[in-house]
């Protein structure tokens, strides 16, 4: 029973295939994040609201990083 536990994470990987070449579909989750991210940024400027997410270079990435899992688990959770 511990074997099959072990190899299960042995499938086939995740991926999508577009125009014959296969893509990671966490690769899609993070140009969404990062895309998500901006458009934060663009509403935050917009109203001038950085303030409050002081340390920008800890905020964004951690904001992309958590914009991605949230697509991940939306569009490719089984």
């Amino acid at each position: 029973m511990l074997a099959c536990l072990l190899l299960s994470g042995c499938s086939l990987s995740p991926s999508l295939v577009i125009f014959g070449a296969a893509f990671p579909d966490w690769l899609f989750c993070l140009v969404g994040g990062v895309l998500g991210t901006l458009a934060v940024h663009r509403l935050l400027g917009r109203w001038g609201a950085h303030e409050r997410f002081a340390p920008l270079a800890l905020s964004y990435p951690a904001l992309a990083g958590l914009l991605a899992m949230l697509l991940w688990l939306v569009f490719f959770y089984p």
